[in-house]
């Protein structure tokens, strides 16, 4: 498993030029900020999921691509998203950083994972390859307060259940557990999400 993170903070550190001319030509993710590789399909073989960044672009857009192994040792591309992660400077923020650590994406037990820190708020979203699909299956989600507790969600889109408690740091001990069902008509798929998407859950 492939982890750049020497590369992630030198982008978040600001110590390179932020602001390349625009250009009209938004396809240029030349920069590779993740190589993660692992068998996503369930046949034994390398699966590949990559970011890349746009450096052209003066806002960074990042964009998710996932490769399936065909037989012939071959990757095919099977997903591209340009909207699962938000982009470094986004339009809306004029200039400045979105504030937050690229994602970092791993493959583990067969599924997908998506690890964010979104404002503190830690968040890991679970996709499973079903069906040619990669769908959203589960969110767990940690915030700390800044004291002595974290407040901790679990939401399995499968169960239909959303899962709310609190621990105190250092104890195993949980409280204020509350448990409660969600309606899902279908499990959500990686190429329509958003990240704005997946904060909402």
């Amino acid at each position: 498993m492939k982890k750049t993170f020497p590369i992630l903070l030198f982008f978040l550190s600001g110590t390179i030029g932020l602001y390349a001319q625009k250009t009209a030509d938004k396809d240029h993710y030349t920069f590779e900020v993740q190589n993660e590789e692992g068998d996503l399909n369930k046949d034994q073989r390398k699966d590949k999921v990559v970011i890349e960044m746009d450096i052209k672009d003066e806002t960074r857009p990042l964009r998710v691509q996932i490769f399936l192994s065909q037989p012939d040792q071959k990757l095919h591309l099977a997903v591209s998203s340009t909207q699962l992660i938000e982009s470094e400077y986004p339009i809306d923020k004029k200039g400045k950083h979105n504030g937050n650590p690229i994602p970092m994406l791993i493959i583990e037990d067969g599924n997908l994972k998506m690890l964010t820190d979104i404002n503190g708020r830690k968040s890991c979203y679970e996709f499973r390859y079903h069906q040619n699909n990669f769908e959203l299956i589960k969110i767990s989600r940690v915030y700390w307060n800044g004291k002595n507790t974290t407040f901790e969600t679990e939401i399995d889109l499968l169960a239909q259940t959303q899962l709310h408690f609190e621990q105190e740091l250092g104890s195993d001990e949980i409280f204020n557990k509350r448990t409660k069902k969600i309606r899902i008509a279908s499990l959500p798929k990686i190429q329509d999400l958003s990240f704005s998407d997946l904060e909402k859950y």
